[in-house]
């Protein structure tokens, strides 16, 4: 019989852009599949039937069932993405039969005067962004923020939001891909001549069009500890700032655990078994395992996502 053990998956990545890559999908048609050991080839879904809650988490599993909440990336972004919103549950369900779209930005690195958008600079209406849709000035209306490796930022269902180029990032979100595209800089695609099909009425529906005077998230950095960074009600993560040693135990969690190394490399232990971990790389520990070690001589760190 099977047994679990942390597993590694091999990404998908987006065809058109290689920068692109999807860690742990549960997404249909973009299934990740299991790399390493007797479980090799499964994909979550699969794993969730077969080991149930020892595998998503006892009350995971009982949300959930066989799907798996969350959708890991990272994304390395050479030109500006596109400038986009999602819907929240209700909304996604509703139209497209899928949960909605919330998400964070972990930023891994930025070039000196790279940019992301988020949010509007002040609170504004439905009547003044379609005026600015129509008369392509939308832009004037946008938050946009210069970015450096270590910045986080939530990105709530309803906020417009776009990665800039020059930016890495690691992305955790809902399982979706549910996307309302509101501007696209004009840009034409190569193969059909044409630009983008842009989703402006859909859009308008779900856009929270409420000014914020900060959309950081503020957060500590104490070395061999997890520091909060996100905990929302579609996921939490933290980070791991590794000197050397870090012991952790996740009994009291009950979910699966997925480690992502934003920088530097480590050695995670578990049951005498070494699972090397570079930057880019990522881990699932299903809610099995509690006890592992984690070393690294680089001063690695690493986001803990769960649910």
């Amino acid at each position: 019989m099977n047994r679990l053990y942390p597993l590694q998956f091999q990404p998908l990545y987006n065809a058109e852009n290689i920068g692109e890559s999807w860690e742990i999908s549960d997404v249909e048609g973009d299934e990740t599949k299991v790399s390493n050991g007797s479980l090799k080839g499964y994909t979550l879904k699969q794993l969730a039937k077969e080991f149930k809650g020892e595998f998503l988490g006892q009350s995971v599993y009982e949300k959930f069932g066989e799907n798996f909440p969350l959708l890991i990336k990272f994304i390395d972004a050479k030109t500006p993405l596109s400038i986009q919103v999602h819907p929240h549950d209700n909304v996604a369900d509703k139209r497209h039969n899928s949960f909605g779209k919330n998400e964070m930005w972990y930023i891994m690195d930025a070039d000196d005067q790279a940019e992301i958008i988020v949010g509007f600079q002040q609170t504004t209406d439905k009547e003044t962004y379609t005026k600015a849709v129509e008369n392509g000035t939308v832009l004037d209306l946008l938050n946009t923020e210069n970015t450096k490796a270590g910045d986080v930022f939530y990105i709530p269902t309803g906020r417009v939001h776009a990665i800039g180029a020059g930016v890495l990032l690691a992305e955790i979100q809902q399982t979706s891909d549910v996307t309302y595209r509101i501007y696209d800089y004009n840009r034409v695609d190569k193969a059909t001549g044409k630009t983008r099909e842009l989703h402006t009425g859909l859009a308008l529906d779900v856009i929270d069009f409420e000014g914020h005077d900060s959309y950081k998230t503020t957060y500590g950095r104490k070395p061999n500890t997890s520091n909060t960074l996100v905990h929302s009600p579609y996921f939490k993560t933290n980070i791991l700032m590794v000197e050397d040693q870090l012991r952790r135990d996740y009994a009291p969690i009950d979910s699966f655990v997925i480690l992502m190394c934003v920088k530097g490399d480590a050695t995670v232990t578990y049951d005498d078994v070494n699972y090397n971990l570079q930057q880019g790389q990522t881990l699932l520990l299903p809610a099995a395992i509690s006890k592992i070690e984690i070393t690294s001589q680089t001063n690695a760190e690493i986001l803990e996502v769960y649910y």
